[in-house]
């Protein structure tokens, strides 16, 4: 009975998500609004390749504390033909999926600081609203703030490929303990900056969370990674309705991108602590590596998988 109960526990909000996304897929069907104008249409192959793109994404997230955007965006843009808004949409709607799948994941495995994770969604999601105004603004200089934000995120994948690799010796009290340290309210405008930059950016925020939490705060390495996908929660849900709104959603494509991700990010909830933390860091170190190359490379017009 207890084994039956434990598995309930861990699994039952995953089986209640696909079937609500089941719902939605046939209400999309029958309404219509399975494919967008303008957007590619889904063959059988397609819809395989979105399943198996969004399982990776849910488990790189589960894995990292990241939403996978970076995993499914470049997919649906270079390889699928999805115009980048579409692109940048469809990914933030299937995020939703991934951070409520893998925050309870690491929720129900106590890798995750319930406070921390308040003050970031709350006052993060303030600032999706902020960037989202601001973005109109900013829309022509997009390219500028990208190459920032590469060249910024260049430090922390430094650090934690060093320290993963055994080079350095990583920062003290980061590595233990089932709290983030720190006053809440500075964490809460970590998460405000952190929701500006998501609404100007169009990603998801957990490839700044999880390296500013352990860099600026100390956080545990395990507990980064729940902590940050739960704060993901509202950032997601603003950030993708906003998109849905505007038109910019392919909720096909973003329906069977988020069955696959609710079940990775379960994966990788589940293995996280299988990983020595030096391995974790090694793994987000050539992660956030590669995002920073994205972001500056795509300045200057070269655009990198």
């Amino acid at each position: 009975m207890s084994e039956n109960y434990g598995f309930l526990k861990r699994y039952l909000p995953t089986i209640v998500l696909l079937i609500a996304i089941g719902i939605f897929m046939v209400a999309a069907y029958l309404s219509g609004n399975w494919i967008q104008k303008n957007a590619p249409q889904i063959s059988l192959f397609d819809g395989i390749l979105l399943i198996i793109v969004g399982f990776m994404a849910g488990l790189l997230g589960g894995l990292i504390g990241t939403g996978g955007c970076s995993v499914m965006l470049p997919i649906l843009h270079f390889w699928l033909g999805y115009p980048a808004p579409f692109a940048i949409g469809t990914t933030l709607f299937a995020v939703i999926f991934t951070t409520l799948s893998g925050a309870y994941g690491h929720l129900v495995r106590k890798n995750l600081d319930k406070s921390a994770a308040l003050w970031i969604g709350g006052l993060g999601t303030l600032g999706v609203l902020i960037g989202s105004w601001l973005f109109t603004i900013l829309v022509e200089h997009v390219s500028v703030l990208n190459l920032i934000l590469g060249v910024v995120f260049l430090w922390p994948s430094y650090r934690m490929i060093v320290e993963g690799v055994g080079i350095a010796k990583p920062k003290a009290g980061g590595q233990e303990g089932k709290t983030i340290h720190g006053s809440r309210l500075a964490i809460g405008f970590f998460g405000f900056i952190i929701g500006i930059l998501t609404g100007i950016v169009g990603l998801g925020g957990g490839y700044a969370l999880v390296p500013g939490l352990i860099y600026l705060f100390s956080a545990p390495v395990y507990v980064t990674m729940g902590t940050s996908l739960a704060s993901m929660i509202p950032l997601a849900i603003v950030g993708g309705g906003i998109k849905v709104v505007q038109g910019y959603v392919v909720l096909g494509a973003g329906l069977l991108l988020a069955s696959g991700t609710v079940v990775g990010a379960q994966f990788g909830a589940a293995i996280i602590k299988r990983f020595k933390p030096n391995i974790l860091k090694l793994i987000f170190g050539v992660y956030f590596l590669y995002v920073a190359l994205k972001f500056i490379t795509g300045y200057f017009g070269i655009m990198i998988w």
